[in-house]
């Protein structure tokens, strides 16, 4: 704060006194020191509180010292040697200080005026979308603040330029910084930026915890990392079955019987990272019977999707298979079980049947929702998000093919889960679409022709609301069409034809043709 020190100029007066015949020039003050002393009132803009700060004091004592702001009687008091003006808010505007020093030697001083300005309007600040930066990388945080003096970040702060602009440095991993603009009466701005990773990428294929288990299963897959085929494995967290692959220390999974000891989760992953493997969680997430059943013979019926008049929705399931995505236990149970995987070691949590049930709405009832199905999916992604993140995990989605163009009919509006997911993973199997979707005639015949034009659907879509990246799953079995690694491979170039270099083989049996993966 600066300190206004008012001194007065030389002032002489004459007295009239006679000492050896001649005439005494005494001066009336003397410069030297200051008639009153104002401290906390700055050389610029100042905030409603200013006069917080302000102390008054004089030379000549503090009796007579006293003040007005804007022409009113200003209430003091004292503060150990000065004087302090009683607190209150001062509206924006410019403001007149009137302080009055006690009468010196030679009478009373003139009044001394300090004219300050308070604002009490903070700056503006937008900030730009932060491109996802890849480990190690350094990015920036771009925006304006218009009124700004400083903004600061992540540890780091500039000048904003005469526009408002700046730019600060930022290191990947930084996960959520705050930016505050700040104007130089000290008022300020805040906004959280997310900096998030941009996901390496991955050639990856389905393993089921069963699968991971037995060596006939494993050990192709494993050679196939050996050999540069693959560099991802996907292994089962929480299956369609409401299993978990390990013995997972979630209270509510151990008491509804949801653990199971089919793989050693921690030596799967050490084993997997030695072999520079990529290990993808897949959590099935609303699709869980065991938690189903448990809830409703409980009497929790408000974990489970309901008929309308009040049975359990199976929709072809199975009895109790859908849980309420709605449910904010529900919701926290299947987070819970990522964050343990994510802090296990899990490089990435790709939830699945992060849906309601297929088939018409008007025969579930989801008790508790308030918003539309669509809107609380994504709520869930961007819940979990943080918790995931928070453990330095990827967060993915793995939605159906139709989501693009029909959203509603499984709750997933593609948009707006973007906004939440690192990356979006949409099961464009061939054998899955109908005669004519997307101008194909037979999709299934023809792998590559509607790989690539509804990957090309998402690709957009995802864009919209985010950063998102899209990595397919694609089919690596056979349904109606025999599929060898022509059909595998015909998907994989649309895929790469798009600019997407990654993909999920998904076959059920977990066996894969290593015909279809040559080595990069």
């Amino acid at each position: 704060m600066r300190t206004f020190r008012w001194r007065p100029q030389w002032t002489i007066g004459v007295v009239a006194a006679i000492a050896l015949g001649a005439a005494v020039v005494i001066p009336l003050s003397l410069p030297g020191e200051p008639d009153v002393v104002v401290e906390g009132l700055p050389g610029h803009a100042v905030p409603p509180s200013v006069l917080e700060h302000v102390r008054l004091s004089s030379p000549h004592g503090l009796d007579g010292l006293t003040a007005t702001l804007d022409g009113e009687p200003l209430r003091l008091h004292r503060d150990g040697d000065a004087l302090r003006p009683a607190v209150t808010p001062l509206p924006e505007g410019v403001h007149l200080l009137v302080v009055t020093p006690p009468a010196g030697t030679f009478g009373q001083p003139e009044p001394i005026e300090f004219t300050f300005r308070v604002d009490a309007t903070p700056p503006s600040l937008e900030i730009l979308p932060v491109e996802p930066l890849r480990r190690g990388e350094t990015g920036e945080i771009r925006g304006r603040a218009l009124g700004a003096v400083r903004v600061s970040g992540g540890g780091e702060q500039t000048r904003p330029a005469g526009d408002g602009s700046f730019t600060l440095p930022v290191r990947a991993g930084a996960g959520t910084v705050t930016v505050v603009a700040h104007d130089e009466a000290g008022n300020a701005v805040s906004e959280d930026v997310a900096v998030t990773l941009r996901h390496p990428g991955m050639k990856a294929v389905h393993l089921t915890a069963s699968a991971w288990a037995s060596p006939v299963l494993r050990e192709p897959v494993l050679d196939l990392v050996r050999e540069g085929r693959i560099d991802t494995v996907q292994l089962d967290i929480k299956d369609e079955s409401g299993l978990i692959g390990y013995d997972s220390q979630i209270p509510l999974a151990q008491e509804i019987g949801a653990t199971t000891e089919l793989y050693d989760a921690r030596a799967a992953l050490d084993l997997l990272h030695e072999e520079g493997v990529h290990v993808v969680g897949r959590l099935v997430a609303f699709r869980d019977p065991v938690l189903g059943r448990a809830s409703w013979e409980s009497g929790d019926h408000h974990r489970v999707v309901q008929t309308a008049d009040g049975r359990p929705y199976s929709g072809g399931y199975g009895d109790y298979s859908f849980t309420n995505f709605a449910d904010p236990e529900v919701r926290a149970y299947n987070i819970a079980i990522a964050e343990e995987a994510a802090e296990l070691g899990f490089d990435d949590i790709l939830y699945d049947y992060v849906r309601r049930p297929d088939g018409d709405v008007a025969g579930m009832v989801f008790p508790g929702l308030t918003t539309t199905p669509e809107e609380s999916i994504a709520s869930f992604l961007a819940e979990s998000r943080t918790a995931v993140h928070h453990h330095g995990a990827f967060q993915g989605a793995s939605v159906f093919g139709i989501a693009a163009t029909r959203p509603e009919q499984i709750a997933q509006d593609i948009p707006a889960m973007s906004e939440h997911v690192d990356y979006v993973a949409p099961m464009v199997y061939p054998s899955h679409w109908g005669p004519g979707e997307y101008g194909v005639a037979d999709p299934e015949s023809q792998p590559y022709d509607i790989t690539v034009r509804s990957l090309a659907d998402f690709q957009e879509l995802t864009q919209q609301n985010g950063h998102a990246t899209v990595i397919p799953w694609l089919q690596a079995f056979s349904l109606g069409v025999e599929y060898g690694p022509g059909e595998v491979r015909a998907q994989i170039e649309a895929a790469a034809d798009l600019g997407i270099d990654s993909f999920l083989l998904w076959n059920a049996g977990c066996r894969y043709d290593p015909r279809a993966l040559p080595p990069t």
